[in-house]
């Protein structure tokens, strides 16, 4: 593959040692030099935009509209993007559970209601866009099931041709979606990161574009929009906590850059504390934000959307979790799957395990008494429950069959 110019006004910087980059490469040449499979990568890029500039030609960004991302994006036109609604997903508030008050707000952002059902359409959006306008037509991905079936059905959108490395523990739903939208399948005998290694190796082959999270830094740029609409959508109100479930570090680090952007165009003047949350089996990312050096765990959560050995982009959003005194927690996978029961039977909103952790880590904060009365709080909700039936079956009872009879159905409450 050929290295892509990027336009105007558009730099990578490495998160590391601050070379700046001109053109679209996946990682810094001298701090990746010496990466291994079993630490976090370094070298991981960062897109930077002229201020500046921006101010002057639109003298006020009072808001962030679709139509104004692709000035903050590195695209040169909005017309490559899928015709599919990626984004523009919506905000819904709420301030009791159960009946009862909270005394504080919550709100679901839920992007579950993107054209593949998950957050991950953002970032195969503006990696399939990026491909489209340097002629490129093949791309591969490694993923637990999300990324890969929102790759394969933006790729069907966009008429490009799309390989999927998943291990043979993903989902059947996600499967089912890579498969349907035409991608090509490979299932690997092991774990998400073996995927992902082996995805790298045959990208550097075969010249095929790499859409791995965090490895092509276009990943976490098409995530940020998440912080443009959340800014949008919640007007004046200034958001105290962001709830963000955590596996490579890359939703977290998306959202940060997005605010980042709005705080340099004079648009937001404090950044959000942002809470990473991992579940306790799969707590990489979490649990080495404050050790010297970065040891490993074998990741074994129900929640597979975040169950990831080697946090892909910690380095990145260790720092920023570090600049911006962001925070961390745990919770067992029995919290994360009773937060799912809890979320769909107050909002309608039916979501996966991974996007349930965000829900257990508000649950948690609010148990333990650390979120402010009248303070506002967001769950990011990042996938649908649909993705993921098995996992719902083990918390939910069918009712067995009755005969259908009125007679038989009078013995039963059914107020």
């Amino acid at each position: 593959m050929n290295t892509p110019t990027l336009k105007k006004g558009v730099l990578f910087v490495c998160t590391q040692c601050g070379r700046e980059y001109e053109k679209l490469i996946y990682l810094c040449g001298q701090c990746s030099k010496n990466n291994t499979p079993s630490q976090p990568p370094r070298g991981i890029l960062t897109a930077r935009y002229d201020y500046a500039m921006l101010r002057k030609k639109h003298r006020e960004f009072a808001s962030i509209k679709r139509d104004r991302f692709i000035d903050l994006l590195p695209l040169q036109s909005s017309a490559s993007l899928p015709q599919l609604n990626i984004g523009n997903t919506p905000l819904y508030a709420y301030n009791e559970l159960d009946g009862k008050p909270l005394h504080l707000h919550f709100y679901v952002k839920d992007d579950s209601q993107n054209p593949t059902f998950s957050g991950k359409d953002r970032a195969s959006a503006l990696v399939s866009a990026f491909a489209k306008e340097h002629g490129i037509n093949t791309i591969v991905a490694a993923s637990t099931g999300n990324a890969g079936s929102s790759l394969a059905g933006i790729c069907a959108a966009q008429h490009q041709h799309a390989i999927i490395l998943v291990p043979e523990t993903a989902p059947l739903a996600k499967i089912t979606q890579v498969m349907l939208y035409g991608a090509r399948l490979i299932t690997i005998k092991g774990t998400y990161d073996q995927a992902y290694e082996l995805s790298i190796q045959l990208s550097k082959k075969y010249g095929w574009f790499n859409r791995n999270t965090a490895y092509n830094p276009l990943t976490i740029e098409g995530k940020k929009t998440t912080a443009y609409e959340i800014f949008d959508q919640m007007a004046s109100i200034q958001p105290d906590r962001i709830f963000v479930p955590s596996g490579d570090g890359v939703i977290l680090s998306g959202l940060y850059r997005g605010f980042e952007d709005l705080m340099a165009l004079g648009m937001l003047k404090e950044m959000p504390v942002i809470v990473a949350v991992q579940s306790e089996k799969s707590d990489n990312l979490v649990r080495n934000l404050s050790a010297e050096s970065f040891s490993s765990n074998a990741a074994a959560t129900i929640a597979d959307s975040i169950s990831v050995d080697v946090p892909r982009n910690f380095l990145m959003a260790k720092h920023l979790i570090a600049k911006y005194r962001g925070e961390g927690i745990t919770v067992s996978d029995a919290a994360i799957m009773k937060a799912s029961q809890v979320l769909a039977r107050n909002t309608g909103i039916f979501c996966e395990p991974a996007a349930a952790a965000a829900f257990a880590g508000l649950l948690k904060y609010h148990k333990e008494g650390r979120l402010a009365p009248d303070s506002h709080n967001i769950v990011l909700s990042t996938g649908s429950g649909l993705k993921d039936l098995v996992s719902a079956k083990k918390v939910i009872k069918p009712p067995k069959p009755i005969d259908a009879d009125i007679a038989t159905f009078d013995i039963f409450d059914h107020k």
